[in-house]
């Protein structure tokens, strides 16, 4: 099939990218400056479409000829009005791909828990998916919460932490249940998407690793394996409810 990435300079499509090719799609990336992909190693073996997700006549080229679309990109860090542009972005997308009549779109969300407030971050994710499921084209929306690899923001926060300090006082969300997972897994399932989902399917995947962990075991774990003495960590009582309830990152 042809399969079109967005966000494919970030840390999921960076890693999708290849797995399609080996599966022996077409790939073609939709990015806002092509020469942030020169130098990756795959570059030659993929079409390279420029242009802003919020450019209606850019994503109606890029999503020419394709049969399945990964949407793996948002507005967090570039504003306060994040929400509104991945709002505008995600229905811009939905829209075109609608006319280009493709058959799926693949979206990447946050597991969001089903109490409590959720954050502006996770709001917006939620938003997104609602949007792509509600289009005419079939979509899977698959919902992650913290995402662990080598380069993740995830892992490495947790591992900077880790090996930096022996002693933490912290919020009690770090006590947060959460079902993290491996991003090898994460492409896994994207992979399936193209090549398993019958056509017709339009839903939502909660996609997590076999164990439930909360933010302290697994820095206990990562000390444990790095062979560093187990650490000291306090929680106290937060004043930021918004980091609580995101339940899926630091």
């Amino acid at each position: 099939m042809r399969v079109l990435v967005t966000g494919a300079t970030g840390y999921v499509g960076g890693r999708l990218v290849p797995v399609l090719l080996q599966q022996g799609h077409e790939v073609r990336c939709f990015t806002r400056d092509a020469s942030r992909l020169r130098d990756l190693p795959w570059r030659s073996q993929v079409d390279i479409a420029e242009g802003d997700v919020l450019d209606r006549a850019a994503v109606l080229d890029a999503l020419a000829d394709v049969d399945v679309a990964y949407y793996l990109v948002h507005a967090l860090g570039t504003g306060g009005d994040f929400e509104q542009s991945d709002r505008q972005a995600a229905r811009t997308f939905a829209a075109a791909a609608d006319d280009r009549g493709i058959g799926r779109i693949v979206y990447l969300g946050g597991l969001a828990p089903t109490d409590g407030e959720l954050s502006r971050h996770l709001r917006s994710r939620e938003e997104v998916g609602e949007i792509f499921l509600a289009a005419d084209t079939p979509a899977a929306v698959l919902r992650a919460a913290v995402i662990l690899g080598s380069g993740s923001a995830s892992f490495e926060m947790l591992r900077h932490l880790t090996e930096r300090l022996p002693a933490m006082v912290t919020p009690r969300w770090v006590h947060n249940r959460i079902q993290p997972i491996a991003i090898r897994d994460v492409v896994r399932y994207f992979g399936a998407c193209a090549n398993s989902l019958p056509a017709d399917v339009n839903r939502t995947f909660d996609i997590g690793g076999p164990d439930v962990l909360t933010y302290v075991s697994m820095m206990q774990r990562y000390a444990a394996l790095a062979g560093l003495r187990r650490r000291i960590i306090v929680p106290v009582r937060s004043c930021h409810r918004r980091c609580r309830a995101t339940g899926s990152g630091w």
